[in-house]
C-alpha cells in the first residue's frame, strides 16, 4: 500500500479513542447490544473453493473439489436449520448476509429467514473478494436487486465477501443506498465513515466471534464460540454499564451448524439472556438506534 493509498483511507474516519468521546446509550437503559450474522454464501463447485477443510491428495488441487464444496453444501442442507431452530426458540432474530446468487440456488433457505423477518444484508453477488470483482458498481447493484425482489425492499447493511474492499468499494456501496456496512472491524460502538456520496455507517462486526478464524482458520474446540463468547460479553457488559457497547456473532452454517458445535451457540445464547440491560437486535435496528442517538447529540 503506498502513503497516498494509506491517506486515503484514514480519511475515512477521524481516530477518536472510545475514552473520549461521547457516552453512548442503548435504549432503556440496556448495556450491550448484541447481534447475530448469519453467512448465506454460493460456492460453485465448477471453482475453487472460498476456503477448505481438506487439502488436495498429493497438493495437487482439482476440480470440481467435490469434498471441500460438500462440507459447505452439508451447511445450506441441514446446518442452517439448526440456526433458524436456535433463533426461534429463544425469539431472536439474525442478520441475513446472502450473496445474490443465493437466492435461486438456496431459495427455501432465502423463504426461511424472510419469514423470520430476519434482517436482509448484501454480502456480495457471488463469494469472490472485491478486489477479484470485475465491475464492483454492477455486483453491488445486482446484489441489492436479487434482495429487493426477493423480499420486496433493498438492503439496508452490506457484508463484503471475506470483509474485503478495495478503496473504492464504500464510495460504491454509498452510492447505491447501503447504510451499514460490517468491513471495519475497528471499534465495539459503531462510528461513522466518509464516503464522497456521504457518510456510511460501520456497525461493529467481529473477527474473533467469528466461526471462520475460530474453526476453519485457528482451529479451536468445538466449544471455542461460547468459551470466547461469554468471556467477550462479559467484558461487553461490565464497560457498557457507563457507555453502550455492541457485540457481533457471526456464524456460518457449514462451521457453526455442525452437530458438534450447534449446542455451544445455544449456550452461548442462553448465557447472555440470562443478564438483564441486554438488547438483542438486527444491524438494521443497531443502525437507527447509532442514527437517533447521534441526531440528539448524545
Amino acid at each position: 500500500m503506498t502513503e497516498i493509498d494509506a491517506e486515503r483511507i484514514s480519511r475515512r474516519l477521524p481516530y477518536e479513542p472510545i475514552a473520549t468521546r461521547p457516552k453512548l446509550k442503548l435504549p432503556d437503559g440496556k448495556r450491550v447490544a448484541v447481534w447475530t450474522i448469519v453467512n448465506v454464501e454460493n460456492w460453485s463447485p465448477a471453482a475453487a473453493m472460498p476456503r477448505t477443510v481438506l487439502p488436495p491428495p498429493m497438493g495437487q488441487p482439482l476440480l470440481p473439489d467435490i469434498p471441500n464444496w460438500a462440507w459447505h453444501e452439508y451447511g445450506m442442507r441441514v446446518g442452517f436449520w439448526r440456526f433458524v431452530e436456535a433463533l426461534r426458540e429463544r425469539g431472536l432474530k439474525a442478520s441475513f448476509a446472502v450473496n445474490g446468487t443465493a437466492f435461486k440456488i438456496y431459495e427455501a433457505a432465502c423463504q426461511a429467514a424472510l419469514d423470520a423477518g430476519w434482517d436482509f444484508v448484501g454480502h456480495g453477488f457471488i463469494q469472490r473478494p472485491m478486489h477479484k470483482v470485475e465491475d464492483q458498481k454492477k455486483a453491488i447493484a445486482d446484489t441489492i436487486e436479487a434482495i429487493r425482489a426477493f423480499t420486496g425492499k433493498p438492503p439496508r447493511g452490506w457484508e463484503s465477501p471475506g470483509l474485503t474492499e478495495t478503496e473504492e468499494t464504500l464510495d460504491l456501496l454509498a452510492e447505491a443506498g447501503i447504510e451499514y456496512v460490517c468491513d471495519w472491524c475497528l471499534d465495539d460502538q459503531p462510528v461513522s465513515l466518509a464516503t464522497r456520496a456521504g457518510p456510511i455507517v460501520s456497525v461493529p462486526y467481529t473477527v474473533e466471534i467469528n466461526d471462520v478464524v475460530l474453526t476453519a482458520i485457528q482451529g479451536h474446540r468445538s466449544d471455542e464460540i461460547y468459551r470466547r463468547g461469554v468471556d467477550q460479553f462479559d467484558r461487553l457488559y461490565a464497560e457498557g454499564r457507563e457507555n453502550a457497547r455492541v457485540m457481533g456473532i457471526s456464524i456460518h452454517p457449514y462451521l457453526t451448524g455442525a452437530p458438534h458445535r450447534i449446542k455451544y451457540l445455544e449456550m452461548l445464547y442462553d448465557y447472555i439472556l440470562g443478564h438483564a440491560d441486554v438488547a438483542m437486535m438486527t444491524g438494521a435496528e443497531i443502525l437507527d438506534w447509532y442514527k437517533a442517538t447521534a441526531r440528539q447529540g448524545v
